[in-house]
């Protein structure tokens, strides 16, 4: 079907953006929140994982 395979294209690049998001975050020393276990939990930037290709510039 094209529109899975549409979707999974657009799931995979929501992913890739959220990523590349959080990682500028961390790499510029800013929190951000998320939503965790049905509440909204604050991330400082030394709390958010690194990406594990984070030599991509932004």
């Amino acid at each position: 079907m094209p529109n899975t395979r549409c979707s999974h294209r657009i799931d995979a690049g929501v992913k890739a953006a959220i990523a590349q998001a959080m990682e500028k975050h961390r790499r510029l020393g800013q929190s951000i929140r998320i939503w965790r276990d049905g509440k909204i939990v604050t991330l400082t930037a030394a709390e958010i994982p690194p990406r594990a290709d984070s030599d991509t510039a932004f």
